[in-house]
């Protein structure tokens, strides 16, 4: 007879399998100095790949590379905003420059919004587009001319269960998701015949800072979060890594175009 699956998440780090390894790739992760994006730098890390660390400052991605190479794993620090298209290409040319290749993209970097939607000016608009849908695309551009030379690579984008469902006060934020899942199968559908595939990710509440952050502030109530989850819980920052793990490698190699949620039932259960 089978196990049963635990509630809990074990630390479960680097399946053996061959196929799945990602030993020999180089992975570029934005917004990967906390959260989500540290853990799935800690997790390409552990199924074999180099990793680049990025956040806005060097400093902050530190502690990340430290923690990597502390595991006997290879990671470099590269600091830039990807907001800015010219500094998301520096990040992708000084990784291939250093670690001579890139053969995965995490766009991982992202923050939040809410505000009422007639309220909400346009600076503020433009901001959250920018960051969460333009920057993705300008970071894939500049990964995909090195990946297409090499003919190939893996690009995934985070998006969100905002992007499949409406959620009231989120209006920047829901439109820049569900573009980042128009734009993840428009690339992966141009660039399939040339070895490039493209995901996205899409988590429901997970328990990270941010998250913990709001539920402090009483922006969400963990209880109405937690009946609009049919496992009854928030995701761990690991769960999300080890979906983004198994599609950056071979074991994925026939998905391409694809929206993965990771939410624990909450768009199946679709109920308020």
């Amino acid at each position: 007879m089978s196990e049963q699956p635990s509630t809990e998440v074990a630390e479960i780090r680097g399946p053996s399998s061959p196929l799945w390894a990602l030993r020999d790739r180089v992975a570029v992760v934005t917004g990967s100095s906390a959260g989500i994006g540290r853990e799935v730098a800690l997790e390409l890390s552990a199924w074999g790949a180099t990793v680049v660390v990025n956040s806005r400052s060097e400093e902050r991605a530190r502690p990340v590379v430290e923690e990597i190479e502390a595991r006997g794993g290879k990671a470099l620090a590269i600091a830039g905003d990807v907001g800015r298209p010219e500094e998301a290409q520096a990040i992708v040319d000084r990784a291939v420059a250093e670690l001579g290749r890139i053969d995965i993209l995490v766009n991982n970097a992202g923050q939040g919004l809410v505000a009422p939607s007639e309220t909400l000016s346009l600076e503020d608009w433009s901001r959250v587009i920018n960051l969460l849908l333009t920057a993705p695309f300008a970071c894939a551009q500049a990964a995909a001319r090195h990946m297409l030379e090499a003919g190939r690579g893996v690009i995934i984008n985070m998006s969100s269960i905002a992007g499949h469902v409406a959620l009231p006060g989120r209006a920047a934020y829901c439109a820049a998701k569900a573009g980042l899942i128009g734009l993840t199968r428009t690339l992966a559908v141009e660039w399939a015949d040339r070895g490039i595939r493209v995901l996205s990710v899409d988590p429901a509440y997970i328990n990270s800072g941010f998250v913990q952050r709001s539920l402090r502030n009483a922006n969400f109530d963990p209880a109405v979060l937690e009946r609009l989850t049919p496992l009854g819980r928030l995701g761990e920052p690991v769960e999300v890594a080890r979906v983004v793990a198994f599609l950056a490698s071979d074991a994925a190699s026939y998905m391409t175009g694809e929206s993965v949620l990771v939410d624990g039932g909450w768009t199946a259960y679709g109920a308020w």
